[in-house]
């Protein structure tokens, strides 16, 4: 899934500038028969990490649940348990 969203991202690049081009011309005929995957409405924030697509930071650009592991390890600089 990793690799796919990997690609995906490189589609998006790819068309960015044509599908730009094809909006503001109104070209909708056109715009369709670009790649799916070319539309960033495709693109999903992944995990670095496990690649998790759920409970993403984007701060950290990690899951909620790797982010936690590596802050209780004390990996993550400015980050830790609170306790009162």
């Amino acid at each position: 899934m990793k690799a796919r969203e990997r690609k995906r991202a490189k589609l998006v690049e790819k068309y960015a500038a044509k599908r730009a081009q094809l909006k503001a011309e109104g070209n909708y005929e056109a715009l369709q028969a670009l790649p799916k995957n070319s539309c960033p409405t495709r693109l999903h924030n992944r995990c670095k990490i496990s690649g998790r697509p759920k409970g993403y930071m984007r701060q950290f650009g990690i899951s909620r649940i790797e982010f936690r592991q590596l802050a209780s390890a004390g990996l993550i600089p400015g980050v830790k348990k609170a306790s009162w």
